[in-house]
């Protein structure tokens, strides 16, 4: 889909009907509610209007899921090296995998309508793993980690499953990441969230006022709401962004010391009336759009200024009604990064002030301030150097604690706590005091991740946190008093890491009890990146009644997954909750659950076992590679306000290696991802055309 048709969707043709609409509407600028109504229609009519002319002609398709093409090693093989491996290849595939799949396989991936969409029976030759990379790399750590074959079904014995896995394994490693032609993924037009519009008005005009507070919510997508695909632009949005600018500026002109901000020059003797208003804008507009302004650009805002005074209104009130305009340009309520017409590559570098953008949104959540801005109007940007030194330097402003408040608060469910309900009955002490205490545990135990830079492998597990009175009387910690948060060193190995906070404790518990199922679910979507598949239909909940006569929860559970399909996922899935059982509900520590002793202990797949919560947080340490693939996912999403693809296997390797070639620190997260091709680079229109 191209910019103009996305345009087309998203208002209606203009051409440059807002001269048009301004004519017209002129005569209706006398009188205060016929000059309010005068103000929307041409506001309106510019919107359009720069929109046709600011993207028109430009491409920004949308994305697609195509699987990265191969091409061919400069190193040729010796003669006859090729025909051989690949017999090989099929004569293997034929004696020790087709016979894998039809005896351990077929009876549920096979026929008309195989689980999981994946059918196994298909082949007679060997399959191309790499035209469907992500189902074979899910099959693979499945069968690896003794979930597939399910327990009820017959079981490969250990030389079967290696031989399978090696094979497996062989076929993934194909996807040589240094054959593969590289791609940055395609971006589609990216309209500003209501978090980023309220930190772009505050770092633009200087104020805090929260204007989209009463915005429609933003859309989800891959667990984050900065996703430029699913932020549309729906009428009542736009009628909010008119009414928004309208306050802002109001406001703005009324006062604080703020109108000196805008108006730091004023026509005299000397200097124009024009000349004022073209320096004015000019320097707020380049501001707002995050770039210098392009040709005719300044001209427009200029002419709405003076067709402003030419009604009668002050200098002042013509440089309101222009800023009101540059609040509901496209330029500042989209980022859109504009490729050449002529340009005739598959792929393009951001220049200078387009990565500015991604990396002040990525790391603030707001537009690039005045240092970013001269570094990117110096072209130095694109420097490794020069852009390790401004991203560290962003990681120790205070806003990067948009990092925290925004990808964190949504990679780990944060914002879920608000709707936690935990039963006062069952759970009295629960109120508004300590949920904001446990709220703010996290909040302070991640800001401080960030700030001091330490091991992201500390979220798993850690010998502080911090807390105030109210959650150390909680966590039965003494010796800490007052309503302040302090780092605080925990007394025993109870404690340690997020996944022990009250605050993911809460949101992952049910409203009368514990629930190893969505502790164990989170864990697997938001630690270990692996996801679980949707429960088969027809699944009963789980009975409550009388819990001291239908047994222990364990007991309850291991009853409730007899259904074998339940099964499978439920082993792993159940036991890494259960790791977490000595937390109640609202996550205080408990050595009983009504009259019977709390059993922690469990046991992973390939026989891995433990008991309690430290034993299972070490076993996630040492297979933290999951953990650091997972983050390393989740944050490059984030970062780049789109889906993760199959083309982006190679940069999320690179990334991974990065991270734990310079012991999991939190910047080297950071940097591996701005310095990838991903953060760096565009696909452009070029030869793939506007799709």
């Amino acid at each position: 889909m191209t910019d103009r048709e996305i345009v087309d969707q998203r208002s209606p043709p203009a051409g440059h009907a807002h001269w048009a609409a301004a004519g017209s509407a002129d005569q209706r600028l006398d009188g205060e509610h016929g000059r309010q109504v005068g103000r929307r229609a041409v506001l309106c009519a510019v919107f359009c209007g720069l929109m046709i002319v600011g993207y028109g002609a430009t491409g920004c398709p949308a994305q697609t899921s195509d699987v990265a093409e191969g091409t061919a090693s400069s190193a040729e093989p010796p003669p006859g090296a090729a025909a051989a491996e690949a017999s090989s290849d099929a004569a293997y595939f034929a004696e020790q995998v087709r016979p894998f799949f039809a005896t351990f396989c077929t009876d549920c991936h096979g026929g008309d309508e195989p689980e999981g969409d994946l059918r196994l029976d298909q082949f007679s030759a060997a399959p191309d793993v790499l035209a469907d990379l992500e189902h074979w790399t899910v099959m693979h750590e499945l069968v690896a980690g003794h979930q597939m074959p399910p327990e009820d079904a017959t079981q490969p014995d250990e030389l079967q499953r290696r031989r399978f896995l090696q094979w497996l394994h062989g076929e993934l490693q194909k996807f040589d990441c240094g054959a593969q032609p590289t791609r940055p993924g395609k971006i589609t037009i990216h309209r500003l969230n209501r978090t980023e519009y309220n930190n772009t008005v505050r770092d633009l005009l200087g104020v805090d006022w929260q204007p989209a507070a009463d915005f429609p919510a933003d859309d989800v997508g891959e667990g984050f709401d900065n996703m430029a695909d699913v932020l549309s632009l729906p009428p009542l949005l736009m009628e909010k962004y008119l009414e928004a600018a309208e306050t802002i500026t109001a406001k703005l002109f009324a006062e604080p010391a703020l109108r000196r901000q805008i108006l730091f020059i004023m026509p005299d003797a000397v200097v124009s009336a024009e000349a004022c208003s073209r320096q004015l804008l000019e320097t707020l507009a380049s501001r707002a759009f995050r770039r210098p302004l392009r040709a005719g650009e300044i001209d427009r805002l200029t002419d709405l200024a003076r067709l402003a005074r030419d009604r009668g209104m002050t200098f002042e009130q013509g440089i309101e009604f222009a800023t009101q305009a540059i609040l509901i340009s496209p330029h500042f309520l989209f980022r859109a990064e504009v490729d050449d017409p002529a340009l005739d590559k598959a792929e393009r570098p951001l220049t200078s002030f387009e990565l500015a953008s991604r990396l002040s949104y990525f790391l603030w959540s707001s537009l690039p301030d005045a240092e970013l801005f001269r570094v990117a109007g110096e072209g130095r940007l694109n420097e490794p150097d020069v852009l390790a030194e401004q991203t560290r330097r962003m990681l120790a402003d205070p806003k990067a604690a948009a990092l925290v408040d925004n990808f964190a608060a949504q990679w780990l469910e944060l914002r879920q706590l608000e709707r936690a309900a935990p039963d006062p009955e069952r759970y009295p002490s629960f109120d508004p005091t300590l949920r904001s205490a446990m709220r703010e545990e996290t909040r302070s135990f991640l800001r401080n991740i960030v700030q001091q830079d330490r091991s992201v492998l500390e979220l798993l597990d850690s010998d502080y946190t911090y807390m105030n009175e109210r959650l150390a009387r909680h966590y039965g910690v003494e010796n800490v008093n007052g309503e302040e948060f302090r780092r605080v060193n925990l007394p025993d190995r109870r404690r340690g890491g997020i996944l022990t906070h009250a605050s993911i404790l809460t949101l992952t518990s049910n409203p009368t009890r514990t629930s190893p199922v969505k502790r164990g679910k989170w864990i697997l979507e938001n630690i270990l990146g692996t996801p679980p598949p949707p429960p088969p239909p027809n699944v009963p909940e789980l009975k409550e009644g009388d819990l001291e006569l239908l047994g222990t929860l364990r007991e309850r559970m291991q009853q409730h997954r007899e259904n074998p399909s339940c099964a499978v996922c439920h082993r792993k899935m159940d036991a890494l909750g259960f790791g977490f059982e000595n937390f109640d509900g609202i996550g205080a520590w408990r050595e009983q659950d009504g009259r019977h002793e709390i059993d922690a202990a469990g046991e992973l797949p390939g026989k891995i076992t433990f008991n309690g919560p430290a034993e299972l947080r070490r076993i996630l340490i040492d297979s933290s590679e999951d953990f650091t693939r997972c983050l390393s996912r989740k944050m490059l999403t984030y970062a780049l306000g789109r889906g993760l693809e199959s083309f982006d296997r190679c940069t999320i390797d690179g990334i991974v290696a990065q991270v734990q070639a310079s012991d999991h620190r939190f910047s080297s997260l950071v940097l591996a991802i701005v310095s990838s091709e991903p953060f760096q680079m565009r696909e452009a229109r070029g030869d793939q055309g506007n799709e």
